[in-house]
């Protein structure tokens, strides 16, 4: 048996020995890399923080559960636990995978809901994400038709998923 708790001093050992054969100064390079982090941390925080904001509020104000109702009710045939996701899932990564725990805890992830969801969830992109942290990181403030064409492929990732998901194991 491989003892694995060596693994990353090794690893460290590894990229200090390269850095001292190509007269690398190591720690310094290191330090830079650091400050680097904190300075894209500190450009794509207030964006992040905003959109966490804008998920607590919509999950915290029933206005989800209201949406989820009245999709229900429009298109019976989708299983009720999915409109959540669907609804989540172009917004937020981590809601979606919140969203997809929960459906597997209580449906099971061989039902149903659990193998539409987990298409759903691999088929898309958590497209206002992105645009919302990556364009507002390098300073992009037209966007064009990005908005859109992202959503109309979530939209199409979710409808096939669906659909597949109906077709092959209901």
């Amino acid at each position: 048996m491989i003892n694995t708790s060596y693994i990353l001093p090794i690893f460290v050992l590894i990229i200090c020995l390269i850095a001292l054969y190509k007269k690398i100064n190591a720690f310094h390079s290191f330090t830079e890399g650091v400050k680097d982090g904190f300075s894209l941390f500190f450009e794509i925080y207030p964006s992040l923080l905003a959109m966490m904001f804008a998920i607590a509020l919509l999950r915290e104000s029933g206005l989800m559960e209201l949406a989820s109702q009245i999709f229900i009710k429009l298109i019976p045939d989708i299983p009720s636990e999915i409109w959540p996701m669907i609804i989540f899932r172009p917004i937020s990564g981590n809601a979606s995978i919140a969203i997809l725990a929960d459906i597997f805890k209580v449906c099971g992830v061989d039902s149903l809901q659990g193998t539409m969801a987990s298409i759903i969830q691999g088929s898309t992109d958590t497209t206002i994400y992105v645009l919302t942290l990556y364009f507002s990181s390098v300073g992009i403030k037209k966007t064009k038709n990005a908005l859109g064409i992202g959503l109309l492929a979530d939209v199409a990732g979710i409808s096939m998923a669906i659909f597949l998901t109906l077709m092959f194991f209901s």
